[in-house]
């Protein structure tokens, strides 16, 4: 599966983005969707992930801020981002692993969230 993210902007402070995963080639079928972000100077994290079932788990710092979601056609995966701080400031990517694999095989470009203080 190819994947292309998208979204990424300028937000100011407190203010919301949502980023979208597509999938091409295949859907997110037999696809556990993550994603991982990577500030300047820092190693790529976990943000998010969602399961085939739709079961999602999340990092301690969205604090219930973020939402992960798949739509029904499983071809997009999304991440709602609300309350954004200058530490959520990112390249945002996405990535796919097969339901059987602990290995991301597929990765999306990219996309950059910028929050202003």
């Amino acid at each position: 599966v190819q994947l292309q993210a998208s979204g990424g902007g300028l937000v100011q402070s407190g203010g919301s983005l949502r980023l979208s995963c597509a999938a091409s080639g295949r859907s997110f079928s037999s696809y556990v969707v993550s994603w991982y972000r990577q500030a300047p100077g820092k190693q790529r994290e976990f943000v998010a992930t969602i399961t085939r079932s739709g079961g999602t788990n999340y990092a301690n710092f969205v604090k219930g801020r973020f939402t992960i979601s798949r739509d029904k056609a499983e071809t997009m995966v999304y991440l709602q981002m609300n309350t954004l701080e200058p530490d959520d400031m990112a390249v945002y990517y996405c990535g796919a692993r097969p339901f059987y694999s602990a290995d991301i095989v597929s990765w999306g470009q990219g996309t950059l969230v910028t929050v202003s203080s």
